[in-house]
């Protein structure tokens, strides 16, 4: 509690004669320094001036985004790895199929509380430094993993392994998103979702690499190489500034204004952008006293509050209830049904899978702040609702043959690219924007947590309802639940391009700017004839 007393002092003192508290002062303001700037003495030198700083500034962003993303390098790293390892564990340790389960298990349970436990320690320690602690959590699990002489041993370290990735893959798109400028905000914040799938790649490579050797050395190996990306976070540490949201929330408001100088390319934006920040975290600090903890205000969200929780939420878990991870995890199982026998033939397949799942990530990153979140996803939901249905009558209509297996990968793999050129990236952007400053990291926790919580779900019940119901019927229902996805970013999704995360705030507060539908299904339109 000492914090939060501190806290409250330091706001006591501020006095509110440094907020501008009407708008009209602040476009006042801004109308003198507009005047200002027009006295300049050399157009052309300004203008190169300009060019120069915004190559400097996109460059440190980039940067940052990088480094904070490479947290996620190790999530996927870790899935990617465990699918081989796992084979050389069990001979080495001798361990039963439960053991194996518990083990590949565990990181999604326990990542769950790592995402919980980040937002609240994000929010007294700052973004930066929770990003280490994740670092340095995962290394202690990854060492421990490493010279594991047992299965209880092992598991010790991948639990701390996975408190280290909860906390990794829940702040990195909250940091990105707080201190990337207005326009590149999107594609910098679905960087993560490209690490992620990296380091999945990594995973295999190193399966590939290290399956020579022994078994009681190259499962070890495989684990060991999982720490070297956190070393380079230890050392990103100290060139990646802090949120500059972050710092105003801790009324460190000029360290934020030279975080900002960084990060924003126009210098006349700065002061505008620091008072909109003051203002949003100003409106948190003035309540101060009658302020209700921020999980019980998550509990009993305001209305404005609640239609954030519904999107960020609700879209995290379409993310994953669509069976995005089985179709990854078990494409083999699929492409079988469909009647590839030939065992190479059957990895070949799954690696198309995996590269068309990488490369249509890259094509949203493009994408994303040109055309907008919402647009991306209508292309999603309605590409992912056909491919699955197709999936569903390739395995049930038609019999095996080279025919059913053409249209199977076909679909898989459209599947994929549908769920990466939107959904997949940005569903994690939007639950980074939609929330109010100081509920931000906890709510983006809480929409990761219903993330992995699905996966999970689906994850292991994959198996046992395609053995019940078959493989098409198990797509079939994907297909349904997809096509819900689309109606349900119709109602509830707002289109958040190019707005400052505390403009988005406002977008909730009136309830009809979301049912806006009309216009941005004009928009999709617009698109495809394009």
């Amino acid at each position: 509690m000492g914090m939060s007393s501190v806290q409250e002092n330091g706001h006591g003192e501020l006095g509110l004669s440094d907020f501008p508290l009407g708008s009209k002062n602040k476009y006042k303001r801004m109308v003198s320094e507009l005047t200002d700037y027009d006295g300049d003495d050399d157009p052309s030198h300004h203008h190169h001036q300009m060019e120069r700083r915004r190559k400097s500034t996109r460059k440190y962003v980039f940067g940052c985004a990088v480094f904070a993303s490479l947290n996620n390098v190790l999530l996927g790293y870790d899935v990617g790895v465990m699918s081989g390892a796992i084979l050389f564990i069990q001979e080495d340790l001798k361990i039963t199929e439960v053991q194996q389960e518990v083990l590949v298990g565990v990181l999604s349970i326990i990542s769950l509380l790592g995402s919980l436990a980040g937002g609240r320690t994000s929010d007294a320690i700052g973004r930066k430094w929770t990003m280490g602690l994740a670092a340095v959590i995962f290394q202690i699990g990854a060492a421990v993993m490493t010279i594991a002489p047992s299965f209880e041993i092992l598991m010790v370290g991948r639990i701390l392994a996975g408190v280290g990735i909860g906390f990794g893959v829940m702040i990195a798109p909250v940091y990105i998103a707080e201190i990337s400028p207005t326009i590149a905000r999107g594609s910098l914040t679905s960087f993560p979702e490209i690490f992620i799938n990296l380091g999945i790649l990594l995973g295999y490579v190193s399966n590939y690499a290290f399956s020579g050797l022994s078994a009681h050395i190259s499962w070890r190996i495989m684990l060991a190489v999982g720490i070297l990306p956190s070393v380079f976070i230890g050392v990103a540490l100290f060139i990646i500034p802090e949120s500059p949201r972050w710092l105003v929330l801790q009324n460190r408001v000029d360290e934020a204004r030279s975080v900002l100088m960084k990060t924003d390319e126009n210098e006349s934006e700065v002061e505008e952008r620091l008072a909109e920040i003051q203002q949003a975290a100003g409106s948190t600090n003035t309540d101060k006293y009658e302020e209700k903890p921020v999980w019980r205000e998550l509990l009993t969200p305001s209305p404005a509050l609640r239609r954030m929780l519904i999107t960020g939420i609700g879209i995290q878990c379409f993310q994953q209830i669509t069976g995005i991870d089985a179709t990854v995890y078990y494409s083999p199982a699929i492409f079988k049904a469909a009647g590839i026998e030939d065992e190479s033939k059957l990895l070949a397949a799954t690696v198309a899978v995996g590269i068309s799942k990488t490369t249509f990530i890259l094509i949203a990153i493009i994408l994303i702040d040109k055309v907008g979140r919402k647009p991306l996803l209508y292309v999603s939901t309605i590409g992912m609702t056909t491919c699955l249905f197709g999936v569903g009558i390739t395995l049930i209509l038609l019999k095996q043959g080279s025919i059913s297996i053409a249209l199977a990968i076909l679909f898989v793999c459209g599947n994929v690219a549908f769920f990466s050129v939107g959904i997949g990236p940005v569903c994690w952007v939007l639950t980074s924007e939609i929330f109010p400053l100081r509920l931000r990291a906890q709510a983006s926790g809480l929409g990761a947590v219903g993330n992995r919580m699905c996966s999970g779900l689906i994850a292991m019940s994959f198996l046992s309802v395609s053995r019940a119901i078959t493989v098409g019927g198990t797509f079939f229902i994907f297909s349904v639940i997809s096509a819900l996805s689309v109606a349900f970013v119709y109602k509830y999704v707002p289109e958040t391009k190019g707005k400052s995360l505390e403009q988005i705030e406002m977008l909730f507060q009136d309830e009809y700017v979301l049912q806006g539908g009309e216009v941005q299904l004009g928009d999709v339109e617009h698109l495809v004839q394009k």
